[in-house]
């Protein structure tokens, strides 16, 4: 497929709104966004106020409802608490506004964060940490899981760019944990999940995991200097984006036996699961074919030359299976394995991962047809999926792009929506705290 001949073919997708906000964001270049940073950066500051509202005095960050409060009956999720800290992290290396006197900024804040992981979150007898913990504190269940593991280094990374106390000892302690316990020397790829004691590995295995601690490990390699992250992170996205996707025409299967073998019908009965649905993942397509680049950025003059190639397939088929594919503008949720619509809810973090694919390709191959995806969808995420009046984004739409709740309830976190703020304005081979750090943001 050839990104060159995309515009005209989908102008009949395009939004018709001709608000000044949404006009503002006319790109006439492939480079800079320049007519877009003052625009991303005050977005990005209101979804930092809203955030504010998790803060848990327990420890860590708590989920939020649709109106931005804090849902302190709700399981504490790991996951919530370090991408929470992780987009704290970034504010205060951005140098954002900070809040009034009386209110923690940014940088406690991601302290507040750290020592939650590092404490509360910590299994002291087996290693390791908690997926969630009840609102008295006890573990929710027994599983180390490496969705959140990933989202652990990721925050302490970012925390120790940033240069929060604790955060690079955590950072260490989290990367022990991943080769100790995670990293599948022979596989070149991470388990899914263990028992509380490290003891009994579960036979599910799952790219979603994978793909979340290539963002962590390159975020680390930058964080800690170690080159290893790197290739570490290149062999997983080999094994799964090159040999998997490559072979079922770019839809990457999810889910997989313990020798790596495809499930293809794995949670055909529940389709909408916000973890592991059943057939391809939209979203993730975009995301990964961001990360590939980042990837492939940050490796220079040693990254192979099927990772640009691969981007773009990525994002080709992401963007003909799930964009405006049932007559309404947004992005689909899932798809058969022949393209089809399984569910076709819209999610916040698909979107947000669009413009930030859109913006790695438009930086890496100078080709405008990125620039029109990229403001097309910004377009559809300023007339539907931001919530002016309520705060931060609707995590989730119907299909008539109204809000919803069947997949996502509520609005628990900022990390896709902030992200998607900061990616267009950044190097494409940096991680976002490093180029906060070294003044590389447009």
């Amino acid at each position: 497929m050839e990104a060159d001949g995309w515009g005209d073919d989908r102008d009949q997708s395009r939004p018709q709104d001709d608000r000044e906000s949404a006009r503002a964001r006319s790109h006439s270049t492939t480079h800079g966004w320049g007519d877009d940073r003052d625009w991303l950066r005050r977005e990005g500051d209101r979804l930092l106020a809203f955030a504010r509202g998790s803060f848990d005095p327990r420890g860590g960050f708590a989920w939020l409802d649709a109106a931005g409060r804090p849902e302190l009956g709700r399981d504490r999720q790991l996951w919530i608490t370090c991408r929470m800290t992780h987009c704290f992290a970034l504010a205060h290396l951005a140098g954002r506004p900070e809040p009034a006197a009386a209110a923690p900024g940014w940088a406690e804040l991601a302290a507040h964060g750290v020592a939650a992981i590092s404490g509360a979150f910590h299994d002291p007898v087996h290693g390791g940490w908690f997926a969630a913990l009840r609102p008295d504190g006890s573990p929710a269940g027994p599983a180390k899981e490496a969705y959140p593991q990933a989202f652990v280094v990721l925050a302490a990374a970012s925390a120790t760019t940033a240069g929060v106390l604790g955060a690079a000892e955590l950072l260490e302690r989290a990367l022990a944990c991943q080769t100790a316990h995670f990293w599948d020397q022979a596989a070149g790829l991470v388990v899914e999940s263990w028992d509380q004691a490290f003891a009994r590995l579960d036979d599910y295995r799952g790219a979603n995991a994978n793909m979340h601690t290539v963002e962590a490990y390159l975020a680390a390699a930058d964080a800690s200097g170690d080159p290893l992250y790197r290739q570490r992170a290149l062999g997983i996205a080999a094994r799964l984006v090159q040999d998997q996707a490559r072979a079922h025409d770019w839809r990457l299967p999810e889910h997989y036996t313990p020798d790596w073998r495809p499930l293809p019908d794995y949670n055909r009965e529940r389709p909408d699961d916000p973890f592991r649905p059943f057939g391809a993942t939209v979203g993730h397509g975009l995301e990964w074919s961001r990360l590939l680049l980042q990837l492939r950025g940050a490796l220079g003059a040693q990254a192979p030359d099927w990772l640009l190639p691969a981007a773009e397939g990525l994002f080709q088929r992401a963007t003909a299976d799930g964009w405006a594919v049932d007559g309404r503008l947004g992005f689909i949720y899932t798809t058969d394995w022949q393209g089809r619509p399984v569910i076709r809810q819209r999610l916040h973090w698909v979107a947000a991962e669009a413009v930030n694919a859109a913006a790695s390709l438009c930086r890496t191959t100078g080709q405008p047809v990125y620039a029109d995806w990229y403001q097309r969808w910004w377009d559809h995420i300023d007339q539907s999926l931001i919530d002016r009046a309520g705060g931060s984004w609707w995590h989730e739409l119907d299909p008539a792009n109204r809000p919803a709740a069947t997949v996502w309830p509520g609005k628990p976190d900022i990390y896709h929506g902030f992200q998607a703020t900061l990616v267009p304005l950044c190097p494409v081979g940096v991680s976002l705290a490093q180029a906060l750090k070294d003044g590389l943001i447009d």
